[in-house]
């Protein structure tokens, strides 16, 4: 017998013993049950992840959708929580698989768009947005986020119509002022951006998140005390002085940093 045929019988008497040894362990796990199918939560359940953390909404509500895809509510909420925690192309992503289930979902179509735009690539929303404002043209929403996907897309004529539309629909909404105000900044022209977010501000159903982006735009306009006292006002010490060390870092520039301003587009 030659070394390289002894070699080879040496392997396959080796082999024989391993494969003899795993048939049982087949057999064992072929006789297992089957893991108990899983049903879709109560109502009383999905109720209480709606006012759950971020992270937490999204485990629940992408399990829901995997356990049912034709649940359209599910999918959005799952898109919903995905680009709350910064999963803009993953949320985008989601909402569009609900679109393929159920294509005239007025909440998903905002959703994809709501993705994209935050994810820097709002092209590839403008379709599902103009898809809603025809769908639906006394939707404030889908008027607001058109204005700032158009914005993103240079299309800045259509974008001032779109967003002249929706405070013609929903005047002084402190959302489409912030979109705005957000697509200003994002051009550099923080002049511009104060005004509304003083006029978002003011209004009666402005958000935390609205302050401190009129807080933002008076730091890179200069006013540094009045953007401090606002920061105070709002946020932990720690946090505040980390903003307003951005801010100083950057007075006299409006520095153009996308990622932070589209991330700050409101519900509309």
């Amino acid at each position: 017998m030659s070394r390289t045929t002894a070699r080879i019988a040496t392997i396959a008497l080796f082999a024989a013993p391993l494969a003899a040894f795993g048939a049982p362990a087949v057999a064992q796990q072929a006789a297992a049950p089957a893991a108990a199918p899983r049903t879709p939560a109560s109502a009383e359940a999905r109720a209480a992840y709606d006012r759950a953390d971020a992270l937490s909404r999204s485990v629940f509500w992408t399990e829901q959708a995997e356990i049912n895809p034709m649940d359209p509510v599910a999918g959005v909420k799952a898109a919903q929580a995905m680009r709350d925690l910064g999963r803009y192309q993953e949320a985008a992503e989601m909402a569009e698989r609900v679109l393929l289930v159920q294509p005239d979902n007025l909440e998903a179509m905002l959703e994809v768009g709501r993705g994209h735009i935050a994810r820097g690539q709002a092209f590839y929303g403008v379709a599902a947005l103009e898809k809603a404002r025809d769908a639906r043209p006394q939707d404030w929403r889908a008027w607001s986020l058109l204005g700032a996907a158009y914005e993103q897309v240079r299309r800045s004529q259509d974008a001032q119509a779109a967003w002249a539309q929706a405070l013609a629909l929903s005047p002084d909404n402190p959302d489409v002022l912030t979109n705005m105000a957000m697509s200003a900044m994002t051009r550099g022209d923080t002049a511009a951006a104060e005004p509304l977010l003083r006029r978002a501000a003011a209004q009666p159903g402005a958000s935390l998140k609205v302050r401190l982006n009129l807080a933002m735009a008076l730091g890179l306009n200069g006013k540094l005390e009045e953007a401090e006292r606002m920061m105070r006002r709002d946020l932990p010490p720690e946090a505040a002085d980390r903003n307003l060390a951005w801010l100083r870092a950057r007075t006299g520039s409006a520095a153009d940093e996308q990622a932070r301003t589209w991330g700050s587009l409101q519900g509309g």
